[in-house]
């Protein structure tokens, strides 16, 4: 899909055709509209289809008539009916007269521009339009970041009274959405310092304040995603731990039962022997003597055992 934006008269407005100033948008673009791009644009289809590698990494790539800047941003996808949170490509291509992005998906980080939620923005301000989208993404990052950081707190309520992998398995999950962002915000701060030297993309004094949010919102990011997985590691080392003795409560549990139980079944088994010599068989009351020494016997094993805290 193509979407072609322009700033026109302060606001952002969708266009028909590629001019000067404007932002062409592709997102999961087909092969035909990556060809129809490259041709009405000049830039080599292998830079527009990189962004569509999943594997694809950061970096910065300087051409003739063109700059391209592939950073990884957030997104979420459904896996086994739970969101689990991984990084794709988006590259940005800085054109002389027009600034072209391409997503494998619709993304929150340029969606907000696409709706004019974004203020100060302007197709035409391609530098201050890379920073926008810059801080945006590392927004969106700590936005994710803190979702992980509630979902693994849920997590770990239910860990408490887990005797299953489930929960356990559900913080590997998180803890590799982990290993993901930092990974991914350390590859956007190499590429975002390049960036900075490029003679091609101008400097202007008015967006230093936006140069100095990215700086601070991006390093934040790092640091907050090496708390969470610092965290979330010795969390998942503990309740393996908290698991294992769960475990061993139910066995020790259940074993106590099985003890108690097989008292009354171990002298039923004796009375049912075909002998005639069995104490208390000819008794009328063998019958009731049996049964009440075996609960006699239940009781002082079961008292022997709470004081012992089996149960």
């Amino acid at each position: 899909m193509i979407d072609i934006f322009k700033t026109i008269d302060g606001s952002l407005q969708r266009i028909n055709e590629i001019t000067e100033g404007c932002w062409i948008a592709m997102t999961a673009p087909s092969a035909t509209e990556l060809k129809k791009i490259a041709e009405d644009t000049g830039i080599e289809i292998d830079h527009l289809r990189a962004p569509l590698d999943e594997e694809e990494r950061a970096r910065i790539e300087v051409e003739d008539n063109y700059t391209l800047i592939l950073v990884d941003i957030p997104a979420v996808e459904k896996r086994y009916d739970k969101d689990r949170y991984i990084t794709i490509p988006l590259g940005i291509i800085v054109a002389e007269k027009y600034i072209i992005t391409v997503c494998l998906e619709e993304t929150p980080v340029l969606k907000c521009f696409m709706d004019g939620r974004v203020r100060d923005f302007y197709t035409n301000k391609k530098t201050r339009f890379i920073l926008q989208i810059l801080y945006r993404n590392a927004s969106t990052f700590l936005q994710n970041l803190r979702s992980i950081d509630r979902k693994s707190e849920e997590v770990e309520r239910q860990l408490h009274i887990s005797t299953q992998n489930r929960e356990l398995i559900e913080l590997l999950e998180l803890e590799k959405s982990l290993v993901y962002f930092t990974t991914s915000l350390r590859s956007n701060e190499v590429v975002f310092e390049k960036m900075l030297k490029l003679d091609s993309i101008k400097h202007y004094p008015e967006d230093q304040d936006l140069l100095e949010d990215l700086i601070i919102e991006n390093k934040q990011a790092i640091e907050m995603a090496n708390i969470y997985s610092g965290i979330l590691s010795g969390t998942m080392d503990a309740f393996a731990s908290i698991i294992s003795n769960n475990q061993n409560i139910v066995m020790k549990f259940l074993a106590a039962i099985t003890i108690v139980l097989s008292i009354p079944t171990m002298i039923a088994s004796f009375y049912g022997m075909n002998f005639d010599f069995i104490p208390g068989a000819r008794s009328p009351l063998g019958f009731y003597l049996t049964v009440g020494a075996a609960l006699l016997l239940t009781f002082v094993i079961v008292l022997v055992f709470k004081k012992k805290k089996l149960f």
